[in-house]
């Protein structure tokens, strides 16, 4: 069983910074990911970033390539996102996740959730 807490979201004027962050519990894998994706109201859950926790090697969605940066604190268990120069189309509930295997942008292969934290961005 992994617990995830989330947290780190608000309001912020495009053009501002947010950093979100997400801490883990429970067993850690020799190859796990943790990501975040995101869901905007009428619209399907997203990827954003994935980190693999032990290469610490990212990916980002093109989106957010260039405004956002995940990294990890391996001694905290925690992954963070950095955003900054939001816009308003980056408004939505950010969760984090994990899997016990490589990075994936498919959240459907994703086992553990964090229950999300609502990031909105006022233009």
């Amino acid at each position: 069983q992994v617990q995830l807490v989330d947290s780190g979201g608000g309001l912020v004027q495009a053009g501002g910074s947010l950093r979100l962050s997400c801490a883990a519990s429970g067993r850690t894998f020799s190859n796990y990911a943790m990501g975040w994706f995101r869901q905007a109201p009428g619209k399907e859950r997203e990827f954003v970033a994935a980190i693999n926790w032990n290469a610490g090697s990212t990916h980002y969605a093109d989106s957010v390539k260039g405004r956002f940066t995940i990294s990890r604190d391996n001694a905290k268990n925690t992954v963070y996102l950095q955003m900054n120069s939001l816009k308003p189309e980056d408004t939505a509930v950010y969760y984090c996740a994990t899997r016990s295997t490589g990075i994936s942008t498919r959240y459907w292969q994703y086992d553990y959730w964090g229950q999300g934290t609502q990031v909105t961005v006022s233009s």
